[in-house]
């Protein structure tokens, strides 16, 4: 396949002097001015300092090198590629929320990445966004399919989810009873964001955002804004980040549909926020191109904004794709209004349904690097990618036959089960140093890289069965919280300290 950019364009090629170094991690960084001009980044909570003399925020760049989360390369500009620890982080923070979608009532799907182009013209992306995308050709012409007209299909490498969602609605028959009908999607998105404004995970070319569609009557609308925005608080609260603002973003100057649908849309969207007793600001002109959105909106350690979480108003959608269900005393249902004459009840007619568009966390990676500069390094246990490390104290047998045991049982493993046998891994991240170096030079670079947890296996574990395990790591649970303060130092058999893991990890600290 050959990737080039819309309208149509074969992609540029290498120059010799991109091609002098295959990889480089994470982000390279421009050279620091010296120190007597130094302007420093500073958190966003801070006032501006009188002098240069206070640390730089953290940068999610440096960080994630020195935590070795991601890495770039000159052969995909603006697709960061996740490394081991980085993987482990985006996996829990999908993990969360598949297990939200659940309170929520979302349900997983997963879409194409590639379709032709006629379904982007379908959706007005072809139209209206098209700048932004990159098409896909065969590049063998035996291979050439083509099309109705007999031209090369072509096809578009996706934005967005939402037309594959909307051909998922429209694949069966719908009543009023089935709404909302709520769709999620954690495919990869492909945006061809200018080159110059690629950096680390913030500004990215491929991504994955937790995109969401509810399906829903006009009279669930107020309904559905309500429970998403309690789901962005829930999720926010959890990882810690704000406060954040809301932005109300109205009709931009390039839009489909007529402006009696915005302004309907607009309305029920103004309407929701203050019923719910949210404060926003009003950002007119920079709705999406097929209706008004709700943007999340947050501050890095530098105090620059970013757009994570949102939720999009659409009526045009549905039009275009020829979305309806069926619902009594049709007309009414259009209004968001209901009735109790039983002649308008007993007559069933199609209904157009509301398209909200929705994500949480917004681009993953995205969220990635403000949790990063947010953490800067002491990473809450449960989202930590070096959770647990055993240490020996001395190369022993007795000791090293413990300590590889305790590993065994924390990563929910085990070398005497059955090779037909599958595994039933815990998902903890735990790591064994059982080389010769003194204990405490082990304890120094363990604390060194963030460790939560530090088990130390000596004679006396043997002897006693047990392990010692420093705690000092994990967060303490906040004033909120029902957990228990955990003991800084304490000795427990390895059964015992997975599941005391297992419930720290359960309770997001």
């Amino acid at each position: 396949m050959a990737v080039g950019q819309l309208p149509f364009l074969r992609a540029p090629g290498f120059s010799s002097r991109f091609l002098t170094s295959q990889f480089r991690v994470a982000q390279r960084l421009p050279a620091r001015p010296p120190q007597s001009r130094v302007q420093s980044r500073f958190c966003a909570s801070c006032d501006s300092p009188a002098t240069a003399t206070k640390p730089p925020a953290p940068d999610h760049r440096e960080l994630g090198l020195q935590q070795e989360l991601f890495m770039t390369s000159i052969y995909s500009p603006g697709s960061p590629i996740l490394l081991p620890n980085g993987a482990r982080i985006f996996n829990r923070l999908l993990d969360f929320l598949r297990k939200q979608y659940v309170r929520y009532g979302f349900q997983e799907v997963i879409t194409p990445t590639i379709y032709k182009k006629a379904l982007w013209a379908k959706s007005g992306h072809l139209e209206n966004y098209a700048d932004d995308m990159y098409t896909v050709t065969g590049t063998s012409p035996s291979r050439a399919e083509a099309s109705e007209v007999g031209e090369e299909a072509e096809y578009g490498l996706k934005p967005m989810n939402c037309p594959g969602h909307c051909l998922i609605f429209a694949s069966q028959s719908r009543s009023y009873r089935d709404l909302p009908i709520r769709y999620a999607d954690f495919s990869p998105l492909h945006r061809n964001e200018i080159s110059g404004a690629l950096s680390g995970l913030t500004r990215v070319r491929r991504f994955h955002q937790d995109d969401g569609h509810i399906f829903c009557r006009p009279a669930q609308i107020k309904e559905e804004i309500a429970k998403t925005l309690d789901f962005v608080r829930l999720t926010y609260g959890i990882l810690g980040l704000g406060p954040y603002r809301l932005v109300l973003s109205t009709r931009p100057e390039q839009y489909i549909g007529s402006a009696e649908d915005w302004e309907q849309a607009e309305g029920s969207l103004k309407q929701a926020l203050t019923e719910s007793g949210h404060e926003y600001t009003l950002n007119e002109g920079d709705g999406a191109f097929y209706g008004p959105k709700i943007d999340i909106i947050l501050k890095d350690s530098d105090g620059k904004e970013h757009q994570t979480a949102t939720i999009q108003l659409d009526f045009q959608l549905p039009k275009r794709f020829n979305l309806e269900y069926a619902a009594p005393a049709p007309e009414y249902e259009k209004r968001g209004e209901t009735t109790t004459d039983p002649d308008l009840l007993a007559n069933y007619g199609p209904v157009q349904p509301v398209l909200i568009h929705r994500a949480v966390l917004g681009s993953a990676e995205r969220l990635m690097a403000l949790l990063i500069e947010h953490y800067n390094g002491k990473w809450p246990f449960w989202l930590n990618p070096r959770q647990a490390i055993i240490l020996t104290i001395n190369g022993t047998q007795p000791v090293l036959k413990l300590a590889r045991r305790t590993h065994e049982v924390l990563l929910g493993i085990s070398s005497e089960c059955s090779e037909t046998a599958a595994a039933s891994p815990s998902g903890f991240a735990v790591d064994l140093d059982d080389s010769a170096r003194k204990l405490g030079a082990k304890v120094r670079d363990a604390r060194a890289k963030g460790y939560g947890l530090i088990v130390t296996v000596g004679p006396r574990d043997v002897e006693n069965g047990t392990v010692s395990v420093d705690m000092v790591g994990i967060p303490k649970p906040d004033e909120s919280s029902q957990a228990p303060p955990m003991p800084q130092d304490t000795n427990m058999s390895p059964e015992e300290l997975r599941e005391t893991m297992r419930a720290i990890a359960n309770s997001y600290r």
